[in-house]
Parts: C-alpha cells; structure tokens; sequence
C-alpha cells in the first residue's frame, strides 16, 4: 500500500487536492471517479519510499541528488518552466526513491506550491541548506544559480566523504586481516599444542602460560565476550544519545592531539561551505549562520556557533564572537575578518573551504600513512610474541623433561 498524491475537479470545476492510500495509481483514479470526480493526475508520495528511503541509500544516492539538483539547475537556467524541469529530472533518475520524491517534488510544484516549500516537506531528503538556497533563488528571480550553487556543494561534500571513506578502506581490511590471523592462532593453532605441554604446564614460561591460557578463555568464554561486546557498543550507542553525553564527548574529542585539530578543520570546511553557498545566495547573514550551524555534526562546535548567531541577530559581529569560542582554526578567523573587511564575505568563505579541504585531505593522507605501517607492525609483533612463546617452551621441553 502507498500514498498518492492527487489534483482532482469537481462536477462544478472545482480543483480538489489530497492524499489517498491505494496499492496502484489506478486504484487511486477509480476511487475519485466512484467519488464523482475527475482524475487529473496522481503521484505517488509515500514519504517511506521516497524521502526516507532515499536518505539511507548511501553514497549513491547522495551523489544521484546532487547530480539531479545539477540537472535542474541547468534546465531552468536554459529557460524550461520549473515543473516541466522537474518532469524531465524524473524521467532520468534511476533510484526508484529519489524518482519517487522528485514526483513528489513536481506534485507540489503543480499544486502551487514553491520549491523551497516542496523541498522542506521531504523529510529528511534534502540538508538543511537546501531549502533556504532555493528560497533565496526565488527571492531574487535566480533560481537555476541558487540550485547550481547548491548542486556544487553537494558535489564537494561527497567528494570529500570519499576520500575519507576510500583512504580508510585498506588500514580497515588490514586490521580486519590482522585480527582474524590473531584470532585463527589463538582458537586452532596453539590448542595443538595444549597436549605437548599438559605434563609440565606449571613449569612453562611466563609467556607461553599466558597465551595457553588466553587461547583457553577465547575458546571457553569468547561466545560471552562478543555478546559482552555487542551489548557494550549498544549501551555506548544509547549513550551517546543523550545531548550531555554527546557535548562531552564532542568537547573532549577536539582536545586530542593530531585527532583534535583534523575534526576542528574538518568541520570547519563543511561550516565554511555551507556559510558561502548561502550567504552567495541572498540568505541573510543570521539566517544563514543559523542554517549553517546544522551542517556541523560536533555538537560542542554548533552549540558554539549557535551561540554566535544569537548575538548576529542581536547586533553583534561574527568574527570577533568565532574567535572567542577559542574552536576555529586562526585561518579561518583570518579569512572571515577578510571577508567582512571587503564585504565579499562568501568568496572568503568559499577560498577557506577549499583550503581546509586540502589541508584535511592531506592529513588523512598522512595519518593513514603512519596507520597502516603500525597496524602492520602490531600484527606481526603478535604473531611473533605467539611464536616465540611457543618455540620458547619446546626449546626448552627436555629441560622440562628431566626436571624432578
């Protein structure tokens, strides 16, 4: 069963619209009809399919919404009306739940209604960015700009998330590789050994007792430890829900070294981008600090940023109250006073996202670099620690033999 939304007209010319729940679009129509209806069309917009089930597509989705966004900007740019646009992106998206909520879209649209408005009630499809750009656009008449503007930002933000994601594929496999060459040693290959050393397991090496031993509580106990552990990462999950929690977690996380600085940046460039797009798009400054603080997922960083809007609306600066929070990097705080200096404040914005990009990318870089050569060293130091336990004790097994 989904949902359809419907234009229907009354006997007398009235234009009717609603929802109907239907299993087809035929049943929809034949309903209105036995209603005394006339059908003008029905689209479905269940938000389960669409909008939701567009949002937990992934990277491929994320990246088909951005490339959609991208087409209908040049579609309204080459002067198509904006729900016959909507129409030709709908005949090209593949993913049938982003097909389903660009309908969804051009139902709306249909109906009246504006894009910003349309794009707002897809819940959970769209960042939050999205709506006040496209607002902005139909403020000023520039819609296609304002849509290409945030096509571009979508772009850049997946681009970002897979370097991260590809860079993080080859340590994960090796540690992943690592741990089950560990764990493949310690449950079949040292239990071989067990009978050898039954006699004398007393008078073994420190070492070689301690993997016995460990080889025996894995076995014994380790069903328990992994149901231990999946119960530990679901109480830490609920948590971490809690908003304190969170905030903790978040301020203690930006004190790490190495770690710290690459979230602060990381970050940074997300609020940076976000910040330009909209203030390029007409957004009002307080506004757009305010929409742009939601792209920032360290909660300690955007109750910051919270905090400076409130005193934007109030008549306060923004670079001066940013630098206080003591969170931002100084060449972001160099950028934004440029940038309100010259009143090209989203060219700034634009420049520093770019560099922090880069300067993030590179760090990644470098700090994958030193992982994986310490995730190797640290499995070949287990293995060998193994080894040597074990060739320890059969070195030394006539010694063993001949001790009273």
């Amino acid at each position: 069963m989904a949902s359809f939304r419907y234009r229907a007209a009354t006997a007398a010319g009235e234009l009717r619209t609603g929802t109907l729940d239907a299993s087809s679009r035929e049943g929809v129509i034949e309903r209105l009809r036995r209603q005394g209806l006339r059908p003008i069309d029905a689209v479905e917009t269940s938000p389960a399919v669409s909008a939701a089930g567009a949002a937990r597509g992934g990277g491929a989705n994320r990246q088909a919404l951005a490339n959609a966004i991208g087409e209908l900007a040049v579609l309204l740019t080459a002067g198509l009306a904006l729900d016959r646009a909507l129409a030709v992106c709908v005949q090209n998206i593949a993913q049938p739940g982003l097909k389903s909520a660009f309908a969804g879209l051009q139902a709306r649209v249909k109906e009246g209604a504006p894009l910003s408005l349309a794009m707002a009630e897809q819940k959970g499809l769209f960042p939050p960015m999205a709506s006040a750009m496209a607002e902005a656009g139909e403020a000023n008449g520039k819609l296609g700009e304002a849509l290409a503007r945030l096509a571009e930002s979508l772009d850049r933000a997946e681009a970002l998330r897979q370097t991260v994601v590809s860079s993080l594929v080859y340590p994960a496999m090796l540690a992943v590789v690592a741990t089950g060459v560990i764990l493949l040693m310690l449950l079949f290959v040292v239990p071989q050994f067990e009978g050898l050393f039954s006699d004398a397991r007393d008078k073994l090496p420190f070492p070689t007792r301690v993997l016995l031993a460990t080889s025996d509580g894995l076995r014994s106990y380790g069903w328990f430890g992994a149901l231990g552990l999946v119960v530990a990462v679901f109480a830490l999950r609920q948590w971490l829900r809690s908003p304190g929690m969170r905030l903790a977690l978040d301020r203690w996380v930006l004190t790490l070294p190495q770690i710290g600085p690459l979230v602060a940046r990381a970050e940074t460039a997300a609020f940076a981008r976000t910040l330009g797009s909209l203030v390029d798009g007409g957004v009002p400054l307080p506004q757009a600090l305010a929409i742009a603080r939601r792209s920032v997922s360290n909660t300690h960083m955007a109750a910051a940023i919270e905090r400076v809007a409130v005193g934007l609306k109030r008549g306060g600066g923004l670079t001066g109250p940013l630098a206080a929070t003591g969170l931002f990097p100084p060449m972001a705080i160099s950028f934004l006073r440029t940038g309100e200096e010259t009143a090209r404040l989203g060219l700034m914005l634009a420049r520093l996202a770019d560099v922090l990009d880069r300067n993030v990318r590179t760090a990644i870089q470098r700090l994958i670099s030193l992982l994986t050569p310490a995730i190797t060293v640290t499995m070949a130091a287990a293995v060998a620690s193994i080894i040597a336990s074990i060739m320890s004790a059969i070195i030394g097994f006539n010694d063993l033999a001949l001790s009273p």
